[in-house]
């Protein structure tokens, strides 16, 4: 897996305006923050960062083919191309934050201390992708196409993601993208860098080329893991939602991650030992969804859903069969000198599991790798498997 690193934070730009009126109200003026409003010619915010956005143009998403322009991309095209004259007031414009804004009367421009586009990043690419196609003569004649801007100053990063998250919402931003923007991920991924430092874990909608672990699928192991003694809800010990409800499984980890940084939350004290467990098993819990998704012991199995090789190598075990292997594996998890693991016993075997596995598989699941990862009696038979393995080991320890 390749390393990719952090895009660096622009230090200062220079934004020409054609107008720009300050129209800071007295609660910015008494949290010393100032508001601008303009209009700039389209092309020049071509070149401003987007780094504090919760996402970037999705035209540009990582580890996709480009994606055919939704109509809010065609109709912001259609605008630039037949009625520019008309694009400062059919466009809703750009909204970009800085810690310090100067204004230059003379030249007619603001220069701005670590400036970012923090919404219009589609209008930005469009503007980008377009002008990128427009010979010189072309370009001359859009000169006149300008947009506005909201300009706002603060050094206050915590209101800088509050805004950013706020102006989004109505373009349905997806949740990983805030999640990834609170900081809410970062911890999970310094633990994961533990073990490799060349992991990194999705942090938006746009990150989704294969250097990015899939943060969504993580948690969903996590979940699966999570052993009875942390589980949420002791009376109903039901893990099959880890296997198909990915957005559940990233909404629990933020309701997590608040309660256990949260000393008065009521449930701080459980919130911060599961919070524990999460960061202390994702390498193993990435590991071991890994190792199960081409475990060579199903060889053998002749379980027709299983993807092999000509060679009858194991190539793709599907998820509705590793779920509910993963969540018997709970039954082994204990902290060792402080740490979570997952540590089955010696006497235990992967194979007795995978015997078991296709029983209920065949039996339960009516060979059926969906049926299997939605049924609760596929994984409550798994887990009276690895349960009887975890009281024998210790009688034995004893």
């Amino acid at each position: 897996m390749s390393t990719q690193s952090a895009t660096p934070k622009c230090k200062s730009a220079t934004l020409p305006f054609y107008t720009v009126r300050n129209i800071s109200c007295p609660e910015d003026v008494e949290n010393n923050r100032k508001v601008y409003v303009g209009y700039t010619p389209v092309a020049a915010i071509v070149g401003l960062p987007t780094d504090e956005n919760v996402r970037d143009y999705l035209q540009d998403a990582e580890g996709r083919r480009r994606r055919r322009p939704t109509q809010v991309h065609k109709a912001i095209q259609d605008t630039l191309e037949n009625n520019p004259y008309n694009f400062s007031v059919l466009n809703s414009g750009v909204v970009i934050v800085a810690r310090e804004c100067e204004i230059d009367e003379k030249n007619k421009v603001l220069v701005l201390k670590r400036p970012s586009i923090i919404n219009g990043s589609q209008t930005q690419g469009v503007i980008r992708d377009y002008h990128a196609k427009l010979t010189a003569k072309d370009e001359a004649q859009q000169m006149g196409a300008h947009v506005k801007f909201e300009v706002i100053v603060t050094d206050n990063e915590d209101l800088i993601a509050e805004v950013s998250i706020a102006r989004n919402f109505q373009n349905d931003v997806m949740t990983i993208s805030i999640a990834g923007r609170l900081g809410q991920l970062d911890e999970l991924e310094k633990r994961l860098q533990k073990s490799n430092p060349n992991l990194m874990l999705q942090k938006s909608e746009t990150k989704l080329s294969d250097d990015y672990i899939k943060t969504e699928r993580l948690l969903q192991v996590i979940t699966a893991l999570i052993p009875e003694s942390l589980w949420p809800n002791s009376k109903d010990f039901n893990k099959v939602y880890a296997y198909s409800m990915k957005a559940k499984c990233l909404k629990e980890f933020q309701e997590l991650y608040k309660a256990a940084k949260d000393t008065d939350c009521p449930e701080h004290a459980h919130a911060k030992q599961l919070y524990e467990f999460y960061l202390d098993v994702a390498a193993q819990a990435l590991e071991l969804y890994t190792k199960w998704k081409c475990h060579p012991g199903f060889r053998g199995t002749l379980l027709r859903s299983i993807v092999r090789d000509e060679a009858g190598n194991i190539q793709e075990v599907p998820d509705g069969i590793v779920f509910p292997i993963l969540s018997a594996l709970s039954a082994f998890a204990k902290k060792h000198n402080g740490t979570w693991v997952i540590d089955p016993p010696p006497l235990f075997a992967d194979e007795e599991l995978i015997r078991a596995a296709k029983g209920v598989y065949m039996d339960i699941a009516n060979s059926n790798p969906w049926n299997m990862g939605k049924s609760k009696s596929c994984y409550t038979a798994l887990y009276q498997i690895t349960s009887i393995y975890r009281k024998l080991s210790r009688s034995v320890s004893k």
